[in-house]
């Protein structure tokens, strides 16, 4: 009897020890796949500031709580197990469906700036909405719309690092990952979103503080629409390099080996120029891919102009 409590103390101990070094495994590929899809994290965190934009201040942060159990719910009941199936049974998918992701993000990023070089902006079209109930229904599900296109391309770059990793470690990753990105995400969205208020009290309080106060009040206005051409932009290089990659992978890799060669040529060594350079490369590639589906769909009867 002593024996086998022994023997089974053994095999509790090897267990636990399985089951940590399975969780280093997750931490270690949730930290190396994580930062492979900081480009689309920082068009998520730059877009998502938008939607609460001509909202009574009061219901700001419980419209971007929404939309965070909203990223929540995309992510791991949606996406996660599609993704994980596709691993299993058909891995040669993800790919395309990362391209088709990318083609959409160009295209909001082209959209984006047609509507601006035309004179439509998003503040007017949101304050042509009367009741509250309705624009605050239209935010918060356009905002959940753009955020299922951004957290499918999350975990489809995520698993695209995960290959030949057991099924576990990469349901393991992939919750890690999703999980992550949406509190951090959306916590700097609610922290972007309150600084005007956070301004305004400290302004209100005086002393050393006041000046501070008043100028992170100021600041708001450039600060949104900063992160509105950074969003643009970011939507342009992320969806225009996802494209660019896909394209090498089948086979047509030229566009590739342009940008790389010019942003070598350009930077000489100079890691964020090359950096800049391979992005804007990406950019014009995302701009031109999401022009042409704007295009095609403008031409449609009875589309808006």
């Amino acid at each position: 009897m002593p024996g086998g409590l022994v023997a089974l103390l053994d095999d509790i101990a090897a267990l636990a020890r399985l089951a940590a070094a399975s969780a280093d495994d997750v931490a270690a590929a949730a930290g190396k796949a994580g930062t492979k899809t900081l480009g689309v994290v920082i068009d998520d965190a730059a877009v998502t500031p938008g939607y609460v934009v001509g909202l009574s201040p009061a219901r700001e942060l419980p419209i971007i709580w929404k939309i965070t159990l909203g990223s929540l719910r995309n992510k791991l009941l949606f996406i996660l197990p599609v993704a994980l199936l596709l691993s299993a049974f058909a891995p040669w998918a993800l790919t395309p469906i990362l391209m088709l992701g990318g083609l959409y993000l160009s295209f909001e990023g082209a959209e984006k700036i047609l509507k601006a070089v035309q004179g439509k902006h998003a503040i007017a079209e949101v304050a042509a909405i009367e009741d509250p109930a309705v624009l605050e229904a239209r935010q918060v599900s356009g905002a959940i719309r753009t955020d299922l296109i951004l957290s499918a391309e999350i975990m489809v770059i995520t698993l695209n690092e995960l290959t030949g990793s057991p099924l576990l470690t990469q349901a393991g990753v992939l919750a890690l990952v999703g999980a992550a990105v949406t509190v951090g995400v959306y916590g700097v969205v609610g922290l972007i979103v309150k600084m005007d208020d956070i301004g305004l009290h400290l302004a209100r309080s005086g002393g050393a503080a006041a000046g501070f106060g008043r100028g992170l009040v100021a600041a708001m206005p450039v600060l949104l629409q900063t992160l509105s051409v950074i969003g643009t932009g970011a939507m342009l290089w992320v969806g225009g390099g996802i494209l660019i990659h896909g394209f090498a992978q089948f086979g047509f890799a030229a566009p590739e080996h342009v940008i790389h060669a010019l942003a070598v040529g350009v930077g000489r060594g100079v890691g964020v120029v090359e950096w800049a350079v391979g992005a804007l490369g990406g950019a014009l590639v995302g701009l031109a891919a999401g022009a042409a589906v704007a295009g095609l769909l403008h031409l449609k009867p009875g589309a808006k102009h």
